[in-house]
C-alpha cells in the first residue's frame, strides 16, 4: 500500500508544481528557444525549462516521508541530487541565452555527487561466483571506480536521451519500473521505494511533456533522473549480484545505455569530444529516416520495455 501512496503522492506533487513553475519560466525567459540552424531543436516555440525543479521536489518530499535509509545515505542521495539539479540549472540558464556551459565544471560536480554516494556506503562491492558460490570482493579502488563511473554514466546517458518530447521521461519511467520489479523480487524495500517514486515523478512530468510538450525538464531534470536511476541500481540490483545478474541493471536501462555507448564510441573514433551535443542518437536517426516523432518515441519505449522484460526473466531464471 505504501508503494501506491508514494507513487500517487510523487505524481501529484510534480503535476501540481509544473504549471506555476512553467508560468514563472515564461515570465523570466527561462525557456529553450527554437533554432533554425540546429537539427536538435525540433520544437517550434519557446518551451519552459523548469520541470526539473518539480521533479526534484517531488522525489525529495516523498523520499523523506517513506524511505528509512541511514542519515548518511539519505544526505548523500538528496545532497548529491541537489548538486546535480543546481549545476543542471546553471547549464540550462546558459542555453536560454544561446550559450554553452563549459563541460569540465559540470562533469566535476556530477562526479562529486557520485563520490558523495560512494562515501555513504552505496557501492558496488563485488559479486557472487556462480560456479563456486563464493563472494568475490573487489579491491577498494576498483569498487570506487565502478561506483562513480556507473552513476556518472547513467546520469549522462539519460541526459543524452532527452532529445524528443516524452522520450527521456518515458525511458526513465520504464527503467525505474524494471528496477522496481527487481527490487521487489530481491526484497529490497528501500530501493523499491526509490524506484516507485522515480516512476511517479517521471509519469507526472509526462503529463506535460507528451507531444506536443508544454514544458521541458532541461539538463537539470534529465541528469537528476539519471543520477537517481544510477543510485537505485546500486542500492538494489547490484547488491548480492551474481556474475550473470550484473547484466540486469544494464539491461533495465538498455536503450539509453546501448545507444549512447554507440554514440560515444563513434565520437571518440571521429576525434569529437564525447560530451559534444549532436544529432547522432538513435531518435534523431529514426526521425531522419522518415518516422514521425510519436512513432520514434513509441518504438524506443517498446524496445526499452523488451530490455526490461529480458532483465526480469534473467533475474527469475537464476
Amino acid at each position: 500500500m505504501n508503494y501506491v501512496i508514494a507513487f500517487l503522492l510523487s505524481f501529484i506533487i510534480v503535476v501540481a508544481l509544473i504549471p506555476p513553475l512553467r508560468r514563472a519560466a515564461l515570465r523570466i525567459g527561462f525557456v529553450d528557444k527554437p533554432r533554425a540552424d540546429s537539427e536538435r531543436k525540433i520544437h517550434r516555440e519557446p518551451i519552459p525549462l523548469t520541470a526539473g525543479i518539480a521533479i526534484f521536489a517531488g522525489f525529495t518530499a516523498v523520499y523523506l516521508i517513506f524511505v528509512r535509509d541511514t542519515w548518511t545515505q539519505s544526505l548523500a542521495i538528496l545532497g548529491g541530487g541537489l548538486l546535480i539539479l543546481l549545476i543542471g540549472l546553471v547549464d540550462d540558464g546558459y542555453k536560454t541565452h544561446g550559450k554553452e556551459f563549459p563541460a569540465l565544471p559540470k562533469m566535476a560536480v556530477q562526479l562529486s555527487a557520485a563520490v558523495l554516494v560512494y562515501a555513504s556506503g552505496i557501492v558496488f562491492a563485488g559479486f557472487e561466483n556462480p560456479f563456486t558460490g563464493s563472494y568475490v570482493s573487489l579491491p577498494e579502488w576498483l569498487s570506487f571506480l565502478f561506483t562513480v563511473l556507473w552513476i556518472f554514466g547513467v546520469t549522462t546517458v539519460i541526459n543524452f536521451s532527452d532529445g524528443m518530447d516524452g522520450l527521456a521521461g518515458g525511458l526513465s519511467a520504464i527503467s525505474a519500473g524494471t528496477l522496481l520489479v527487481v527490487a521487489l523480487v530481491m526484497s529490497q524495500q528501500g530501493s523499491a521505494m526509490m524506484a516507485v517514486i522515480t516512476v511517479g515523478i517521471s509519469a507526472g512530468y509526462l503529463v506535460f511533456n507528451r507531444p506536443p510538450a508544454k514544458v521541458f525538464m532541461g539538463d537539470a531534470g534529465a541528469t537528476y533522473l539519471g543520477f537517481m536511476l544510477g543510485v537505485i541500481a546500486l542500492d538494489g540490483a547490484f547488491k548480492q549480484a551474481t556474475l550473470l545478474s550484473l547484466f540486469i541493471p544494464i539491461l533495465s536501462l538498455g536503450v539509453p545505455i546501448l545507444d549512447n555507448l554507440r554514440v560515444v564510441i563513434s565520437r571518440i573514433r571521429s576525434g569529437v569530444p564525447f560530451y559534444k551535443a549532436d544529432a547522432s542518437q538513435a531518435h534523431y536517426r529514426l526521425l531522419a529516416s522518415g518516422m514521425k516523432p510519436v512513432q520514434v518515441v513509441s518504438f524506443l519505449y517498446l524496445l526499452n520495455i523488451c530490455f526490461g522484460l529480458f532483465s526480469i526473466v534473467l533475474l527469475l531464471a537464476q
